[in-house]
């Protein structure tokens, strides 16, 4: 079998690997030393994994290569961010954004090639659906730029909806902190959503890793303009669940609230947000639209945003606007799409 064609063991979890080596009639605890291979040591091939018998590495490797996609380009911004563009299994491409802040250093990893939840403000939904990413793609990301020592947090916000594609995207965080995996604190960790009810429950009840909610609007009815999901899944629904969850301690809650001039800007949508999120403990993040081609919404004032953030202060609640990154070499919330690569490939 040609390697391309080959399976990864890159983005597999331990119990996945466990019946890997079980199908081959090899130890329980063979698993463990080629997820130590994988996730600690590092490598590249299976004829590496120097502990393993050469028949078992030979039996492996008839289905199985390690994985691992090199970065197709990398564009930097002027002021440090970094794009990187990936190539998956299936043909389609994938943007990552790598965004250095003092001592902080984020990338925001893709979950979907494309995204079908329609957001109107969003370039990625623009595509549509192409392609759901492996645990290994997702990883891959983190594993393959130039940066990645330098790490402190991940941030599923890139392309895709990570909720429409909950197994691998959980997958891949259980990957990344569990013991034999990466060992990270899920607090390096957030996935943010626009709410689909049964996948955010399995994931608050399955991971520990931060949660932020694409909320937008806290009125159903505008909300339903911009995010077609709201017809299904209702912001009103997201909050009344999130109540059940204790986010008081270490795991941190965010509503991200993309602001639109003349559309969910007003003093009066600051009360309604006061309202619909009294009492619970969480922050709210405030975001600049990065305005894209063909759309009729307009970026609110800095005047305005601040004011709109005061508010909400005043009322007891931890908010901040995001800083934009990368606006020009499109790396910024809600601008990465890859259909010119889709195109020209």
């Amino acid at each position: 079998m040609n390697i391309e064609n080959k399976e990864w063991l890159f983005g597999k979890t331990l119990a996945q690997i466990e019946d890997i080596v079980a199908q081959i009639g090899g130890k329980k605890f063979v698993a463990k030393q080629i997820t130590d291979w994988l996730y600690k040591k590092n490598a590249n091939h299976i004829e590496d994994m120097t502990n393993l018998s050469k028949q078992l590495r030979s039996q492996i490797s008839e289905k199985y290569c390690v994985g691992y996609n090199p970065y197709y380009k990398v564009d930097t911004s002027s002021d440090g961010t970094r794009k990187y563009l990936f190539k998956t299994s299936n043909g389609t491409f994938i943007e990552s954004a790598y965004i250095p802040d003092r001592d902080r250093a984020t990338l925001c990893v893709s979950s979907q090639g494309g995204c079908r939840m329609g957001c109107t403000f969003c370039m990625t939904g623009r595509q549509k659906l192409q392609d759901n990413l492996t645990s290994g793609e997702i990883l891959n990301q983190i594993k393959s730029i130039d940066e990645t020592e330098n790490l402190n947090n991940v941030v599923y916000m890139g392309m895709g909806e990570p909720l429409d594609n909950t197994d691998e995207v959980l997958r891949s965080i259980e990957i990344l902190t569990a013991e034999w995996g990466y060992a990270w604190s899920p607090t390096r960790i957030t996935l943010s959503t626009i709410g689909i009810l049964p996948m955010m429950k399995r994931f608050i009840e399955t991971s520990k890793a931060n949660l932020t909610i694409s909320m937008h609007s806290p009125n159903p009815k505008v909300r339903a303009e911009i995010m077609p999901v709201e017809k299904k899944y209702s912001i009103l629904d997201i909050v009344k669940l999130l109540r059940n969850y204790d986010f008081s301690h270490q795991r941190r809650l965010t509503f991200g609230y993309t602001m639109f001039d003349g559309i969910n800007d007003s003093i009066s949508d600051a009360n309604d947000i006061c309202i619909l999120l009294k009492g619970m403990h969480c922050r709210i993040n405030l975001i600049p639209f990065h305005q894209i081609p063909d759309s009729q919404l307009r970026p609110t004032t800095n005047q305005d945003m601040v004011k709109f953030r005061d508010y909400l202060s005043k009322k007891g609640f931890t908010c901040t606007i995001r800083a934009s990154r990368g606006e020009d070499i499109f790396a910024a919330c809600g601008l990465l799409s890859t259909k010119e690569s889709q195109e020209s490939n």
